[in-house]
C-alpha cells in the first residue's frame, strides 16, 4: 500500500487563521477490509465553509477535530477496490479531505459516487458541477425564484458558486448583476460569464457608495440577491431591493474571522417584506440530480466555462485556502495532488 501525506487540523486559530493551524504528516495507508475501496486524489478543494469548521462554536456542523485530516471534498482514481461495484480506473468524487489517498468503505450511501469524464473534466465535480454548483442552484431556484425580466444581484460572484448563480440566472432570463473585487475579476463576470453587469466593490469605501453604483446598474431595482459576502455588500444590496424581494444566505465570508457583522439598515426587511434565508445544501440531497443535471449540461456545452484556481502539491493547500479566505482565488480554488 503506498504511502499517504495528509494535512491535519492541529490547533484552532485565534482570529485569523495561519500556516500554523495545520500539521502535515506521512503515514502508511492501511489495508483494505471486505467492501472498502482506495482512493487517490487527483484534486482537492478549498471552500469557504472549512474556516467556519475550524472553530469549536456551534454551527450547523460539528467542528473539524483536532488531530484529523482536515475535510474536504475529493476527485480522484479508485486504484485498489474490495467492493463489486468499484473497479481500479474508476472516476470517483467524495470527501477524501486534505490528503493525497483516502480509504472508503464504499458500502455506505452517499460517501462516493461515479463521475463521467468524457464532456465534464473531472476537476469541475469539485466546483461547477459539485458542491458549490448545486449551492447556486438551490439558493437561486428555491429561495430567489427568479421570474423573467427580474434583477438578481450576487457577490463574490467571480467564486465557484457567484459564477454559476449568474449563469442559471442568465438562462432563467435575469438581468444579472456581480458584485466581485478587482477589475479582472469584474472583467471576467461580465465578458466571459455573461452577466450584464459587475460592480467593484474595492472602489467603495462604505454600503451608501456601494448601493449608488447598485442604482446605476439596477435600474428597476432588485428582486433577488445571493449572499456569499455579508457586512457592507448586503447593506448595500438591501437598499436597493425590491418590495418582496429574496435573499439566499449562503455565506458571510466577512465574518469567517470571528469580528460581528451588524446589519446598517435591518428594518428593510420589514418595510419591504423580503424573504431572507439561510441554507446548508447538504440538507437538501433531494434537489442534488436536477442541479447537477442542469449544470453537466450547462458545463459540457460550453455555456458555462468556470474559471479555476490550482495550486499544486498537497503541501500548498494551506497557503492556498488561507488566500481564499483573502479573495486571491480566481474561481474554483482547487489543489492538485498529481
Amino acid at each position: 500500500m503506498p504511502t499517504n501525506t495528509r494535512i491535519l487540523l492541529d490547533n484552532r486559530p485565534q482570529g485569523e487563521a495561519s500556516v500554523s493551524n495545520f500539521k502535515i504528516e506521512t503515514v502508511e495507508t492501511p489495508a483494505l477490509a471486505e467492501g472498502q475501496v482506495l482512493v487517490r486524489h487527483h484534486y482537492l478543494s478549498l471552500d469557504p465553509y472549512m474556516r467556519g469548521r475550524m472553530n469549536d462554536t456551534k454551527s450547523y456542523a460539528p467542528p473539524q477535530p483536532l488531530g484529523e485530516v482536515m475535510i474536504g471534498g475529493t476527485v480522484g482514481e479508485v486504484v485498489e477496490s474490495r467492493h463489486p461495484d468499484y473497479a481500479p480506473g474508476d472516476r470517483v468524487v467524495g470527501m477524501g479531505g486534505w490528503q493525497q489517498y483516502s480509504v472508503v468503505d464504499a458500502s455506505q450511501p452517499g460517501v462516493l459516487r461515479k463521475v463521467d469524464t468524457t464532456r465534464v473534466p473531472l476537476s469541475h465535480y469539485l466546483g461547477a458541477v459539485g458542491m458549490p454548483g448545486v449551492t447556486a442552484w438551490y439558493g437561486l431556484v428555491k429561495i430567489i425564484e427568479p421570474k423573467p425580466g427580474q434583477t438578481v444581484t450576487v457577490s463574490a460572484a467571480s467564486g465557484a458558486v457567484g459564477s454559476a448563480v449568474g449563469v442559471l440566472a442568465k438562462a432563467r432570463g435575469c438581468r444579472v448583476v456581480g458584485i466581485a473585487g478587482g477589475p479582472d475579476k469584474c472583467a471576467y463576470v461580465k465578458h466571459e460569464l455573461g452577466f450584464d453587469d459587475c460592480i467593484d466593490y474595492r472602489e467603495h469605501k462604505d454600503g451608501l457608495s456601494l448601493a449608488k453604483a447598485l442604482k446605476q446598474a439596477c435600474p428597476n431595482g432588485i428582486d433577488g440577491h445571493f449572499e456569499n459576502v455579508g457586512g457592507m455588500v448586503l447593506d448595500a444590496v438591501m437598499l436597493r431591493s425590491n418590495a418582496f424581494s429574496r435573499i439566499a444566505v449562503c455565506g458571510m465570508i466577512a465574518g469567517y474571522d470571528g469580528q460581528p457583522l451588524p446589519m446598517a439598515n435591518p428594518a428593510l426587511i420589514l418595510v419591504n417584506r423580503m424573504r431572507v434565508e439561510g441554507f446548508i445544501v447538504s440538507e437538501h440531497m433531494e434537489v442534488w440530480p436536477q442541479a447537477l443535471a442542469e449544470l453537466a449540461e450547462l458545463v459540457g456545452s460550453g455555456r458555462f466555462r468556470p474559471r479555476e484556481t490550482v495550486a499544486q502539491g498537497i503541501e500548498s493547500a494551506p497557503e492556498a485556502f488561507l488566500g481564499l479566505l483573502k479573495g486571491r482565488n480566481f474561481g474554483k480554488q482547487l489543489v492538485k495532488l498529481i
